[in-house]
């Protein structure tokens, strides 16, 4: 298991190398630089001193050297300052990363308790009319895009009822129903997407396990339908949705991008979103790779749930 962290490690490392230079050079080419900024705020300065702060800042050098002298801060631990936030990336990016961590671990575990149980029980009742209302519903779900289910929560709960707030969060405590109060309409947004992929993996997981020679066997050997899916089937019918299950946890980070954006909540995705928008060259650049970061680990999660849940799979064998 140790040389197949570490290998995964080194990978992981490789993957975050060439994104970040792609990231980099992606950045550099959209239009318009801090300078430019600098300029249409202040129509004093003059293309002479534009000029010079380029020079100053190094915008004038090629993009292949400022992103050599960027790594080779990134790696001392130094990430530049955020001409937005007005203070060093890590500290503007570790608020907004806590408010996306409790986004997303909200939204995964309510797809894991309503999408898993859903799905194992219509796979358990092929063609039932519970099978039948678990795949249009989830249908429906992944059909339904994020942005516009949204704006739909937000009509409905926040103008019409009245009931829920339109997005933000609380600020200066307020308790915990308020901070749930703030967090359902977003939560529910993103957890959607996630029920219903769960849902549809672990009902054709579930159907292909009981079709299994040895789940005959269980059944003329006169175990009980209960016992033949919760002792026999549920293992193995894991086995492939756990893979899925940590892939939607990368999944989420990005979905995170368009929820946070509608509910006006600041996480990591509003912060990207503001970062692009605003040029903000350092802080989007960290908070991108920072998301990768994420789907990375979430890969690895999915290799080790899946050697633990399968016995015939070794680490040596994903590793290869």
């Amino acid at each position: 298991m140790t040389r197949f962290l570490a290998t995964r490690a080194l990978q992981s490392a490789l993957v975050l190398a060439v994104m970040s230079f792609a990231v980099y050079g992606l950045m550099g080419l959209m239009p318009g630089d801090p300078i430019d900024l600098m300029i249409a705020a202040d129509p004093k300065l003059t293309p002479e001193d534009a000029n010079r702060l380029r020079a100053l800042h190094g915008l004038d050098r090629p993009i292949l050297a400022r992103y050599a002298d960027w790594l080779w801060l990134a790696l001392q631990g130094d990430f530049g300052y955020s001409r937005l936030m007005s203070r060093p990336v890590p500290d503007a990016i570790g608020p907004a990363l806590i408010n996306t961590l409790k986004l997303m671990g909200a939204a995964f575990a309510l797809a894991l308790l309503i999408g898993l149980p859903a799905g194992m029980l219509a796979g358990a009742r092929p063609r039932s009319r519970l099978d039948y209302a678990v795949n249009a519903l989830a249908f429906a779900g992944i059909s339904i895009p994020s942005f516009w289910l949204g704006i739909l929560l937000i009509i409905v709960f926040a103008v019409l009822l009245g009931v829920l707030p339109a997005g933000g969060v609380v600020i200066g405590g307020g308790g915990w129903i308020e901070t749930l109060r703030h967090l359902a309409l977003p939560v529910a947004t993103l957890a959607v997407a996630g029920i219903a992929g769960q849902a549809r993996y672990m009902r054709a997981a579930m159907a292909e396990t009981l079709r299994q020679d040895y789940i005959r066997t269980a059944r003329a050997k006169g175990a009980g339908e209960t016992r033949v899916v919760l002792g026999h089937a549920l293992r193995n019918a894991l086995i492939p949705v756990a893979t899925v299950i940590a892939l939607d946890f990368g999944t989420l980070f990005s979905g995170a991008l368009v929820t946070e954006t509608i509910f006006a909540y600041p996480g990591m995705g509003r912060l990207i979103y503001d970062a692009v928008m605003g040029n903000d060259f350092n802080l989007a650049l960290v908070a991108l790779l920072f998301a990768t970061l994420i789907t990375l680990v979430a890969n690895l999660l999915a290799d080790v749930a899946y050697v633990a849940l399968d016995p015939r799979v070794s680490f040596e064998e994903r590793d290869t």
